[in-house]
């Protein structure tokens, strides 16, 4: 297949942005929501996604659907990307952690929102080409850690936000510990076949809340041993 041009990839990515908000309207009553911030549909607008997934692979970049990336790991579908980040509710002097960098297009989308991103990958592999990718295209605001996602970045915290693009069957200890009081965690958490996303709030007294959104599908998180 020819390879689409700039602006075929362009034209392709503003209507998987329009697709994206017919989806929250679909779903509004079930995640309790009908549209996304502006600022997260500029952020999706913005980014080259095709950049992000393998070479033979980008005629297909801005299809709602997963993507596979190697290292059995897939780029999220376009809708669970933007309604993963609305969730988070990024203020723009956010310190960001990311869990999972897969070949960073998610992080691409949280960069162009929070001040600093710091995101970990556990598959050394996904990480070296995803800081190639990030660091071409002029990020500048991202740092990049190889290791257990569920150990978090310890040396960094504590972070405003915390985004997990891997399922753990519970929440990680460390992830909560690393987050500020008034901070706030997205995160699909549960069995294989028993996953919600949740919205994990740390209160300026320490509590935590937990709200669940939807039923999802995401790879497991892995632990090193």
């Amino acid at each position: 297949m020819a390879n689409p041009s700039e602006a075929e990839f362009t034209q392709a990515r503003l209507s998987m942005v329009e697709l994206v908000q017919v989806y929250m309207q679909l779903s509004s009553t079930q995640i309790d929501r009908d549209h996304l911030d502006r600022r997260v549909l500029s952020a999706m607008a913005e980014v080259p996604r095709h950049n992000f997934v393998p070479p033979e692979l980008r005629h297909v970049a801005y299809a709602d659907s997963p993507i596979p990336i190697g290292c059995d790991k897939t780029v999220s579908q376009p809708f669970m990307v933007a309604l993963m980040t609305d969730l988070l509710d990024i203020e723009p002097g956010a310190k960001m952690l990311e869990i999972g960098t897969g070949l960073g297009y998610h992080a691409a989308i949280l960069a162009g929102l929070a001040e600093t991103v710091f995101t970990v990958e556990i598959h050394e592999e996904l990480a070296r080409e995803a800081r190639a990718r990030l660091e071409a295209l002029g990020y500048d605001n991202i740092s990049f850690k190889i290791g257990d996602g569920a150990q978090g970045w310890p040396e960094q915290a504590p972070f405003d936000r915390i985004l997990v693009a891997a399922a753990p069957e519970l929440l990680p200890a460390a992830l909560i510990q690393q987050l500020r009081p008034g901070g706030r965690m997205v995160v699909p958490a549960g069995l294989p076949d028993d996953q919600q996303l949740l919205v994990v709030d740390k209160l300026a007294d320490g509590r935590i809340t937990t709200r669940e959104v939807l039923q999802v599908v995401f790879s497991p998180l892995i632990k090193s041993h």
